[in-house]
């Protein structure tokens, strides 16, 4: 036993929980939510009103909810994964019956103070559920059919909730983020071979459905796929957006036109410039330099995410942080894709730097889990 070790025995309960924070990785949620922060004032023309100030109230409010989810023992968190689930469930439910329509989707409840859009929520009670069900189950049954069925269903439920409202992009996160905690928890490479097998048929499905009554997209996904495929095709209509996103990136170059400068953005020609779409007014303001420092952070948070699963000998904790960490991967990783025309335009916010309510809420209180699994990991004490 360390020296460090021996005289933490002798400190009270709750400082010695404080003392375990990851205060590296709140520092890092802290730097990508600053870049966030200053980006929205940037595309708002030097104003901290109408997108900086509010974002800057729902961090703080944020890392409150960190704090608070930190400090409860993991096991708590490990007794309540199935209620969370079907809570999640019941607000998708709710969405379908009396959620708010925008931009030709029906995703949010408006709860009077704030958006709530409950995928956002469903997410990570997707992977709370599956690390309680693998946590659960004998790892000789992890590869038995009847016992990978289960986690499919759990999967397959929101996602199909998710899809109907309709919102492509949370519907491929929850599949794939759910698929990377049953291979994390030891489920045979044979089964995903299986669904990417499948995955091929229902593409195939997709593009011969189109134009018949029984099509499996809307129309306006068919033309995201489209533009995807050749944005050059309508440029001033479904292929305006990654258009003009390709433009700011390209006028970055390398160390970009100044903060501020953006004229892609400044003039509006960016759309969804504080959402969606707000790497490239980064890119286009600091260049390759600022676009691969946010990408570095992004990184490092992902790689203190690993370490501690690794470090953690609890199953339940290992496989929620790997759960998270994938998901807030396929966060960036799809909005990046997505505005840089390797992806389909699907709506996919970037992670602590988009303008949002419930995405910056519930990821904060999602790394709030992973602070818990930290803290409360079987230490020599």
């Amino acid at each position: 036993m360390s020296y460090l070790e021996h005289n933490l025995r002798t400190v009270p309960t709750g400082l010695r929980k404080v003392l375990y924070v990851n205060w590296a990785l709140v520092l890092l949620l802290t730097a990508v939510a600053s870049v966030g922060f200053m980006m929205l004032y940037s595309v708002a023309g030097g104003s901290f009103t109408p997108w900086a100030e509010p974002q800057m109230k729902r961090f703080v409010l944020g890392l409150v909810a960190m704090f608070i989810v930190a400090f409860v023992p993991i096991w708590f968190w490990r007794n309540v994964a199935a209620v969370a689930y079907l809570g999640s469930l019941l607000l998708l439910v709710a969405v379908e019956l009396f959620g708010t329509v925008g931009m030709g989707a029906q995703r949010w409840i408006d709860l009077g103070f704030m958006m709530l859009q409950p995928s956002e929520v469903t997410k990570i009670a997707v992977v709370m559920i599956l690390a309680a069900y693998y946590d659960w189950l004998d790892i000789e049954k992890v590869s038995k059919p009847l016992y990978v069925l289960i986690p499919l269903a759990l999967i397959l439920l929101p996602t199909a909730m998710v899809l109907k409202q309709p919102d492509l992009g949370t519907a491929l996160l929850l599949m794939i983020g759910g698929g990377a905690v049953m291979l994390a928890a030891g489920v045979h490479w044979l089964y995903f071979g299986g669904v990417v097998a499948i995955g091929a048929g229902l593409v195939t499905g997709v593009f011969a459905s189109r134009g018949t009554p029984w099509q499996f997209l809307k129309d306006y996904q068919y033309r995201r796929i489209d533009t995807f495929l050749d944005p050059a095709s309508d440029p001033l209509g479904a292929g305006y957006h990654i258009t003009q996103s390709k433009i700011a990136l390209g006028s970055g170059g390398w160390s970009g036109r100044g903060f501020m400068q953006g004229t892609q953005s400044r003039l509006n020609f960016l759309p969804e410039k504080h959402t969606d779409f707000i790497f490239t007014t980064l890119a286009e303001e600091f260049g390759f330099v600022g676009g691969f420092s946010l990408l570095v952070l992004y990184a490092l948070i992902i790689l203190f995410c690993i370490n501690s699963a690794m470090k953690n000998k609890d199953r339940f904790s290992s496989l929620l942080i790997l759960g998270i960490a994938t998901t807030f991967f396929l966060f960036f990783a799809l909005n990046m894709s997505m505005v840089m025309g390797l992806a389909p335009v699907v709506g996919v916010p970037l992670p602590l730097v988009s303008y949002g309510g419930s995405a910056m809420l519930v990821l904060m209180a999602a790394f709030g889990l992973v602070q818990s699994a930290h803290i409360h990991r079987p230490r020599r004490l």
